[in-house]
């Protein structure tokens, strides 16, 4: 394994990173020798559900500090609803669905479900609980936003009100403004996202979580654990692994206007089959590249790793 990365690495991120029609950000971090390899790495991009990582390493902070327990019941009701992907939906009846905060846990890390998201976030103590997670353990140039319903409003241009709870009033609204209106609330959080974070500072974020400097080792092990096993985005980063490599992953998907997209991203630590770890975050800000070709782009950077140390 090189101590250094090679000019051959180097410059195949610089040409991924510059050959995409869009506004992209790239960090691979080593974790065991610490170099970095980047592309547009400190220009704050859109996190979108990339910020569930955060809400879980403060939802496993709280279990080291012994103040929750992954145990404890808890209720969802209709009213705790959210927008978007929301699969927990389908499970809560007339008197709402009662369940541990360890299923809720995986629910939102595996299946970045938003609304189990947000009752984790409520529970810890709101976005404020986040921010001082961030500042205390040192992870730097990450901002975390106001939580799932109040970010895509404020994403669309509107205000949220409680009454959208399960997102069919907020998608209604949404469709009720104009292209105009929609694409000007778009630039606006683009040029300055209140979850925006830069590729460089997830990676080394993620590099603290591998390197056991966040959490316990149990808790550490529980997490990556649960990004090991998560559900979506297989085609991103994991299409361009080979067999023997392993990802522990969390992928975040923004808002489209027409061939519009925003916020397609996705973040983990890979290991190679000698067990060597690199952190990785390939941020998507802005593109009207189609999906198909986001997903060869995050494929491409994992191909590119894997020839350079491989």
């Amino acid at each position: 394994m090189r101590a250094q990365p090679t000019t051959e690495f180097l410059n195949s991120i610089q040409a991924l990173g510059s050959g995409f029609a869009g506004d992209v950000g790239i960090a691979i971090r080593d974790v065991d020798e610490g170099w970095t390899v980047a592309f547009n790495a400190d220009t704050p991009m859109p996190q979108q559900s990339v910020s569930k990582l955060w809400v879980a390493i403060t939802v496993m902070d709280a279990v080291d500090r012994g103040t929750l327990s992954l145990n404890e019941t808890v209720t969802v009701r209709r009213s705790d609803l959210t927008v978007f992907h929301q699969p927990i939906r389908a499970l809560i009846g007339p008197d709402g669905y009662t369940t541990t905060l360890h299923e809720i846990l995986e629910m939102a890390m595996t299946r970045s479900d938003n609304t189990a998201n947000d009752v984790l976030l409520r529970r810890v103590g709101g976005p404020a609980a986040i921010r001082r997670m961030l500042a205390d353990k040192g992870i730097a140039r990450v901002r975390f936003g106001p939580g799932e319903p109040r970010l895509q409003a404020n994403t669309a241009g509107l205000e949220w009100r409680d009454s959208w709870a399960g997102g069919a009033g907020f998608l209604q609204a949404r469709a009720a403004l104009s292209y105009e209106a929609r694409a000007k609330a778009l630039k606006r959080y683009l040029a300055d996202p209140e979850d925006g974070a830069t590729a460089s500072g997830i990676a080394d974020g993620l590099a603290l979580l591998a390197q056991g400097r966040l959490l316990s080792p149990m808790s550490t092990a529980n997490l990556l654990g649960l990004m090991r096993r998560s559900k979506t985005g297989p085609l991103r980063l994991r299409s361009g692994l080979p067999a023997g490599w392993s990802l522990a992953h969390k992928t975040g998907t923004g808002q489209d206007l027409n061939s519009w997209s925003t916020g397609y991203n996705d973040v983990g630590l890979v290991a190679a089959p000698n067990g060597h770890r690199y952190a990785v975050a390939v941020l998507i800000a802005s593109t009207r590249q189609p999906i198909p070709a986001r997903m060869r782009l995050m494929g491409n950077v994992m191909r590119a790793l894997v020839r350079a140390v491989g």
